[in-house]
Order: structure tokens, then sequence, then C-alpha cells
């Protein structure tokens, strides 16, 4: 029950993101801002916690080795994720790209053979292909039924053409950001811990947020005072104390796949946090009877994508354990 608590905090904090950037925008201030400003906000905190856990050096060795892939799958995992996901902010309320965004679920499924998994036998490791989890999508349609409803209201109000602009860049982000981060495992192999992967992505994609910056201070000037500080709640809310927890969650559960599954399913409540925030920050109306149905559809078909693909888990280890 105490990680289930904790990963319910950890999505809290993840919806800051969406709640932060609704405000920025509303507030006049630029989506590409928004985008850069988190990652570089990001990068004194993560390297405090690194240094503290005395794992600076091997991180820095390993960028050494292979800054080529590191520079590459570090932009495709964080610069084409949170970069649409500011873009979208433009278009769509926050609420509303939490839940969207919860089709990454699906996207992640299709990566799946992409990627080798390494199961445990009796006879050692054994290395193979990822399937896509056929069970897990059908799950999954439940959740496209939930974004479908949300999104009916607001189809309403907006042309094709703006809806597209929410919509798809969204679905941009929901590839590049399972994709980039699986790459990144495979290549670390293990030598490095999450702490590091994401100080050392984001120390490889500066790069695109200083050219984004830089594009910026020339297209729509320097972002306001308002939007600085609102970028760092954001960097220190969900780029640390959010991963923070949701870690700790998932490392209270390691082991027991059915729990494991129940912590992920709680950051489906993004979309409820998402929403109470909006209201309570930014006034914004009630949604329509439609969009809470769908709401709740969405957090339902985490909550059973989780359980399915988890399940499928077990049986898989189950199986390769008598051969």
């Amino acid at each position: 029950m105490k990680s289930i608590i904790i990963g319910i905090c950890a999505s809290f904090f993840f919806a800051f993101t969406f709640v932060l950037n609704a405000s920025m925008e509303l507030t006049g201030g630029s989506w590409i801002w928004s985008a850069s400003l988190r990652y570089i906000f990001m990068v004194p905190f993560l390297l405090c916690i690194v240094i503290i856990r005395k794992n600076l050096r091997p991180l820095l060795k390993e960028m050494r080795e292979k800054p080529g892939p590191w520079m590459i799958w570090s932009f495709v995992g964080f610069g084409l994720f949170y970069a649409p996901l500011c873009f979208a902010a433009a278009y769509s309320p926050g609420w509303l790209i939490a839940g969207t965004w919860q089709i990454t679920i699906i996207s992640g499924a299709l990566l799946a053979p992409l990627f080798f998994e390494t199961v445990q036998t009796k006879n050692g490791p054994l290395k193979v292909r990822g399937k896509i989890p056929y069970r897990g999508l059908i799950m999954s349609m439940i959740i496209v039924l939930g974004i479908v409803l949300m999104q009916m209201e607001h189809a309403k109000e907006l042309s094709f053409e703006i809806l597209l602009l929410g919509a798809v860049p969204i679905l941009l982000a929901s590839f590049a950001y399972p994709l980039g981060n699986r790459k990144m495992m495979d290549i670390c192999e293990g030598r490095l811990d999450a702490y590091q992967r994401v100080l050392g992505m984001t120390l490889a994609s500066l790069p695109f947020w200083f050219l984004l910056s830089l594009y910026g201070l020339f297209t729509v000037g320097l972002p306001s005072k308002g939007q600085s500080i609102q970028s760092l709640l954001v960097a220190l809310f969900s780029g640390v104390i959010a991963t923070v927890l949701f870690f700790m969650a998932t490392d209270k559960v390691r082991g027991n796949m059915q729990k494991l599954a129940a912590v992920e399913a709680t950051q489906s409540f993004e979309v409820v946090f998402a929403l109470m925030g909006e209201m309570i920050i930014l006034s914004i109306p009630l949604p329509s009877s439609f969009s809470w149905i769908g709401i709740f559809i969405v957090i339902v078909g985490m909550i059973l994508h989780s359980y399915v693909s988890n399940r499928r888990v077990e049986s898989f280890v189950t199986t390769t354990k008598g051969a």
C-alpha cells in the first residue's frame, strides 16, 4: 500500500508539467522557452544527486566512449519528446494533453520488436526479441476510446487543423520518449543507474536545447521572469521530485510483477491531477460529461493494460524456467 501512495504522489508532481506549461502558454510564454528551460534547469539538480551518490565519474567515462549514440538518442528521447509536448500546449488544455499522453503505453508496445529482452532460465540468461503484446494492445483500445471521448468536446470548438497541431505532436512524443530511453538502456547495458542515465541524457541533449533557445531569442525574445520561475518549478517538481518518487515506489515492489503493475498504473492519475490543477490555478471550466467518462475510461484502461502486460511477463518467465 505504501508503494501505491508513493506512486500517486509521483503522478501528482508529474502533473505539474501539464498545468504549468498551460499556464505559461496562457500568459504569453513561448513553448520554445517552456521546453528548453526545463532541461537547462534540471542539470544542477541532477548533477547534485549524482555527485552525492558518487556516480559522476563512471557516467562521464561512458559518455566519452560513445558520444555519438548519446547525442542521437538523447535528442530523440528528450528533444523529440518534450519540445512537441510543449508545442501541443499552445493548442490543448493541460489535462487533455495529460490524457492523450497516455497513448505512449501503446507506442511503447509497438516498439517491442526493435529490442531484445533478457530472461533468466535455469541454463542462464537468454536473449529473445521482443514481441508486440497483442493482448495488451486490446486493452489499449480502452485507453484509445477514453482519449477519443475526451477529444470530442475539444474537437467541436476547434478546426481540424488546430486539433491536429495539438494531437500529432503528442503522438510523435509518445514514440520518441520510449525509443530514446530504451536505446540508451541498451547502450549502457546496466552499467549506469537511472539517475546517471537521466543526467547523461540531459547533458547530451543540451546542444539541442541551446540551439532551440537561440532560435527563441531571435524569434520571440527572452523569456519573462514568470516563465523562467515556472520552468524552474517544472524542472524541480517533474524532472527531479516526481522521478525520484516513482523510482522509490518501483524499487519497493521490485520482483513482484502484480504490485509493479499497480504502481505503474498510478501514473494514470496525472490526468485527474492535471485537471484539478487547471481548475484551481487557471480557473478553466468543468469538462463535459463525455470528457469525464473519457478520463475514467483512460484510468481503467491503464490499470487493465498494466495488469495484462505483467501477467504476460510472469507467464513467460515461468515457461522459460522449465526450458
